[in-house]
C-alpha cells in the first residue's frame, strides 16, 4: 500500500513539473508576442490556456483520488493538500498570461512610444519565480521557497517603475493614453503572476514545516 502511495506522490510531482513547464511556455509566448506585437503568437498563447486548464483538472483528480483511497496523515497529507492549493495558483498564472496576450492583440494596432524595457524584466523574474516555486515543492527545498518569496519585492519595485513611467507619460502627453493604460495592465498581470508564485512558495513552506507563512 505504501509503495502505491509513494508512486502516486511521484506521479503528482511529475504532473506538477509538466504543468509548470506549460506555464513557463505560456509566459514566454505572451512576453514574446508583447515585445514583437506578434498577433499570431498571442492567439497561440491564448489557445494554449486550455492545455493548462486540463492539466489542473488531471492533477486535482489524482490528488483527490489519493486523499480518498490512501487517507494520508501528517506530512503526507500536507504534501497532497499543498499540491491541490498550488494548482489553483498555477492555473491563474495561465489565465494572466492569457490576459496579457489579449491586451497584445489590442496593442499590435499601434506603435510603441518607446522600447519596452521594464516589463520584460518583470516577465523574466516572475517566470523564474514560478519555476523555482514548483522546483522547491518537488525537491522539498525550504530555502528555495523562501527565496521565491523574497524575490517578490523586486517585482513590486519594477511594477512601481512601470506605473510611475506611465503616469509621467500621461502627465506630459508623450504617449497614447490607451496604450499607457494597456501597458500598465500588462505590468499588473505580471505582478499578479509574481504574487501567485509567492502563494505557491507559501504552500511549499507549509508542506515542509506545517506552517503556512508567505512572508
Amino acid at each position: 500500500m505504501r509503495n502505491k502511495f509513494e508512486a502516486q506522490l511521484v506521479k503528482i510531482n511529475d504532473m506538477l513539473i509538466e504543468m509548470g513547464s506549460l506555464i513557463e511556455k505560456s509566459i514566454s509566448m505572451a512576453t514574446d508576442a508583447l515585445e514583437k506585437k506578434d498577433v499570431k503568437l498571442a492567439k497561440k498563447a491564448i489557445a494554449f490556456d486550455e492545455e493548462i486548464n486540463q492539466k489542473e483538472k488531471d492533477i486535482e483528480s489524482l490528488c483527490l483520488k489519493v486523499l480518498l483511497q490512501q487517507q494520508p496523515v501528517a506530512k503526507d497529507l500536507r504534501l497532497v493538500s499543498a499540491a491541490l492549493k498550488m494548482i489553483t495558483d498555477m492555473e491563474r498564472i495561465g489565465d494572466q498570461a492569457t490576459d496579457i496576450s489579449e491586451i497584445t492583440l489590442l496593442l499590435a494596432r499601434t506603435q510603441y512610444v518607446k522600447k519596452l524595457e521594464v516589463i520584460p524584466k518583470m516577465a523574466d523574474i516572475t517566470a523564474k519565480m514560478v519555476t523555482q516555486s514548483i522546483d522547491a515543492f518537488v525537491r522539498k527545498d525550504l530555502s528555495l521557497a523562501k527565496a521565491v518569496i523574497e524575490a517578490d519585492d523586486k517585482v513590486d519595485e519594477l511594477f512601481m517603475a512601470v506605473k510611475n513611467d506611465c503616469i509621467e507619460n500621461v502627465r506630459t502627453g508623450n504617449a497614447d493614453g490607451e496604450q499607457v493604460i494597456d501597458l500598465m495592465m500588462v505590468a499588473k498581470y505580471f505582478e499578479r503572476i509574481g504574487d501567485h508564485a509567492v502563494n505557491i512558495a507559501g504552500w511549499v513552506v507549509f508542506s515542509i514545516t506545517g506552517k503556512h507563512n508567505k512572508g
